[in-house]
C-alpha cells in the first residue's frame, strides 16, 4: 500500500472535478464517495442531485469561519493510497476504514482530538482512492501536519497486515521516482512494456556503465537514440542534462524530457560524474589490476575478466568498510546493466530483469567511495566494447561462468544490504539474484553437458583416482558431488587441470576453500567454474578433441594476460 501526500492546492472545486471525471486517458471507471467527515456528504458520483459544487462549498464551509487574512493560501490537502496490482480489490467498507485510519494518522481528523477538518474520500478505480481535505478544522484553528507523511506511511504499514496485502519495505529514500498513474497508462496505451521514465532509466544507465569520460557518456545516450538537452551556466559549464524518447510526446507533440536526477538520484550530472572523476584517484591493493583501454580478446575474454573482478568484489562486499562496499555493489550494477545490453537472445531477457530490478539495491543512504570499484567499471566497459557475444562456443560458455560469479556478488550484496536493514534494497538484490539463476541456467546448459559427455568418456582408472583424491580433499562433500549430475563435469576439469600440469590436490582444496560450498545447489557445477577460470581452462570443450583426458588451454590474443585468481561458483539455495 503505497500512501502519497501531493502538493497542496488552493481549488478543491477543480481537484473533485478530476476525481469525478473521466481522467486524463479515460482511466477513471465509477467515481463514487466512500467515505467523509460526517459519513453524510453528497456524492455527485451515485447520487443525481448532488453536485460538486455542493460537495465543494460543504468541504471549505469552515474556511468562512476565520478571517481572510488568517486563511492558509492552500488549504487543499490531497493523500491518494494506492494497493499493489497483485493485491485483491478491496471493498468500498474496507477503502472507507482506510481512509478514517488515513486521516486520522496523518492529523487532518482524529476523533481522539475533538474537531477535525473536512475530508471526502473518492474511489474511481479498483486500486486506489483520492482523500481530499481542507487545513481548516471545525473550530477555526490548523491542523497539527507536522511528520504527516511518515504518520501516514507507518498507518499502512499496520494495515497491509491487517488486510493480507503486499507489504512493502520501508524505504531511505534513495529509490528512484515511480512512475506516475499517468504514465502508466499512457504506456498500456501505446502498448510498451514500461513506461518512458522507465525505458530512459534503464538506457541512462547502459550509457553511463563503464564510461569514461563526459564525452563518451553522452556519445551512448546519442548512439542509443535517445534526444538530449544539455543545462549550461551562464560561464558556459555543463550543469546538468535531460533526455527523451523520439517517440514520446506531450499533447502539444514536443518531446517529453526528463532530468538525469528525476531519472534516478545517481543519475544526475555531478553523480555520474564521480564515477570517472574517481577513477584512477584510489588505489585498491586487493582490487584486479584494470586495463587503460578496451580488451582485444573478444566478448569471452571480457566475460572472464568480469569473473575475476567480481570475484575480488564478493571479497571485498564481505570485508571491507561500508562506503567501500557500496562502491562495489554500485559498480555490480554497471556490470549487469553491460552484460544484458552485449548478451545473446536466450539470455537477454533475464539479465535485462536482473539489471532492472539490481537498479534498487545500486544505492543506499551509505555513499559510495568510488575508485575502489575500477576493476568492475573496466570490466562493464570492457563487456560493452567487446561487442555483442554469441550464444555458442567460448563465448557462451564464459557468459555462464561470468554469470555464476555474478550470482554470488549479487547474493553478498543482498546480504550486506539485509545486514544494514535496508529491506527494500536487500528484496531487490535477492530479486535479481533469481533472474540470474534463470538465465545462468541457459547458459549453463550447453557446456556442462559438453563437459559431462567427455567425463563419462574418461577411462575407469582415472575415475577411481579422481574420487580417491575428492574423497581425500573434501570428505565432507564429496559424497553430494558423486552423487550429482555435474560430477562428470568436474571429472572431465580435473582432467583437462592434470593436463595443463596442476596439482589437482592443491587446485581443489583452494577452489573449494575459498567460500562455503555446503548450501550450494550443485558443488559440482560451482566446482567446474571455479577450476576452469583458476587453472586457465577453455569454458567451452565442446570443440576440443581428446585423447582420453586431455585437453587444450584457451589462447589468448596478442596483448591479452590470462585471467587468474580463483574461479566461479553455483547457484545457492
Amino acid at each position: 500500500m503505497i500512501p502519497r501526500i501531493q502538493k497542496r492546492g488552493q481549488r478543491t472545486l477543480g481537484l473533485l472535478h478530476y476525481l469525478y471525471g473521466p481522467g486524463k486517458y479515460e482511466e477513471h471507471t465509477d467515481p463514487h464517495l466512500v467515505a467523509s467527515w460526517d459519513n453524510n456528504a453528497p456524492d455527485p458520483g451515485r447520487d443525481e442531485a448532488a453536485t460538486l459544487k455542493q460537495l465543494q462549498q460543504l468541504l471549505d464551509q469552515p474556511l468562512e469561519n476565520i478571517d481572510a487574512s488568517e486563511r492558509p493560501k492552500k488549504h487543499v490537502w490531497h493523500l491518494s493510497v494506492r494497493n499493489a496490482a497483485e493485491d485483491r480489490i478491496l471493498t468500498d467498507e474496507e477503502w472507507a476504514d482506510i481512509a478514517r485510519r488515513m486521516v486520522a494518522a496523518a492529523g487532518i481528523d482524529d476523533p481522539e482530538q475533538g474537531a477535525g477538518c473536512r475530508w471526502a474520500a473518492v474511489r474511481h478505480a479498483d486500486d486506489h482512492i483520492h482523500i481530499v481535505a481542507t487545513l481548516v478544522r471545525e473550530d477555526g484553528y490548523k491542523p497539527d501536519l507536522d511528520h504527516d507523511a511518515a504518520r501516514v506511511q507507518a498507518q499502512a504499514r499496520a494495515l497491509e497486515v491487517e488486510l493480507g496485502l503486499r507489504r512493502l519495505s520501508k524505504g531511505d529514500g534513495t529509490a528512484a521516482k515511480r512512475p506516475t498513474s499517468a504514465e502508466r497508462h499512457k504506456a498500456k496505451r501505446q502498448g510498451r512494456e514500461r513506461t518512458a521514465r522507465e525505458k530512459l532509466r534503464e538506457t541512462v544507465r547502459r550509457a553511463v556503465a563503464g564510461a569514461a569520460s563526459e564525452a563518451e557518456f553522452f556519445d551512448r545516450l546519442a548512439t542509443a537514440g535517445l534526444l538530449i538537452r544539455k543545462r549550461t551556466a551562464p560561464s558556459g559549464d555543463l550543469i546538468g542534462y535531460k533526455v527523451a524518447l523520439p517517440d514520446d510526446r506531450n499533447k502539444d507533440d514536443e518531446p517529453v524530457f526528463y532530468p538525469g536526477a528525476r531519472l534516478a538520484p545517481d543519475l544526475s550530472l555531478p553523480r555520474v560524474r564521480e564515477r570517472w572523476s574517481t577513477d584512477v584517484c584510489v588505489q585498491d591493493p586487493t582490487a584486479a589490476e584494470p586495463t587503460s583501454h578496451p580488451v582485444t580478446g573478444g566478448p569471452a575474454s571480457a566475460r572472464r575478466q568480469t569473473a575475476s573482478a567480481a570475484w575480488t568484489a564478493v571479497l571485498r562486499v564481505n570485508h571491507a568498510e561500508d562506503a567501500v562496499a557500496a562502491a562495489y555493489i554500485a559498480a555490480a550494477g554497471e556490470v549487469l546493466d553491460a552484460l544484458a545490453k552485449t548478451s545473446a537472445s536466450y539470455t537477454r531477457r533475464e539479465l535485462r530483469d536482473a539489471a532492472f530490478a539490481f537498479e534498487r539495491a545500486s544505492r543506499s543512504h551509505v555513499r559510495a567511495e568510488r575508485g575502489h570499484d575500477r576493476a568492475l567499471r573496466q570490466a562493464a566497459r570492457e563487456l560493452v566494447h567487446s561487442g555483442p557475444a554469441l550464444g555458442r562456443g567460448e563465448d557462451g560458455a564464459t557468459t555462464a561462468m561470468v554469470i555464476d560469479m555474478l550470482f554470488f556478488l549479487i547474493t553478498a550484496a543482498a546480504h550486506w544490504h539485509a545486514r544494514k536493514d535496508h529491506a527494500q534494497q536487500a528484496a531487490a538484490a535477492r530479486q535479481a539474484a533469481e533472474h540470474l539463476r534463470a538465465a545462468y541456467q541457459a547458459a549453463a546448459a550447453q557446456p556442462l553437458r559438453a563437459l559431462c559427455q567427455r567425463g563419462r568418456r574418461l577411462g575407469r582408472p582415472l575415475l577411481q583416482r579422481q574420487t580417491a583424491m575428492l574423497r581425500a580433499s573434501l570428505p565432507e562433500l564429496a559424497e553430494q558431488i558423486l552423487a550429482e549430475q555435474s560430477w562428470y563435469a568436474l571429472a572431465a576439469t580435473l582432467a583437462d587441470a592434470e593436463a595443463a600440469g596442476h596439482d589437482l590436490a592443491a587446485l581443489l582444496a583452494g577452489a573449494a576453500g575459498q567460500r562455503e560450498l555446503g548450501t550450494a545447489e550443485s558443488v559440482s557445477d560451482v566446482l567446474v567454474w571455479r577450476l576452469r577460470r583458476t587453472a586457465n581452462l577453455l569454458a567451452d570443450t565442446s570443440g576440443t578433441v581428446t585423447g582420453g583426458h586431455t585437453a587444450r588451454r584457451p589462447v589468448h590474443r596478442t596483448g591479452q594476460r590470462a585471467p587468474g585468481r580463483s574461479g566461479p561458483r553455483h547457484k545457492r539455495s
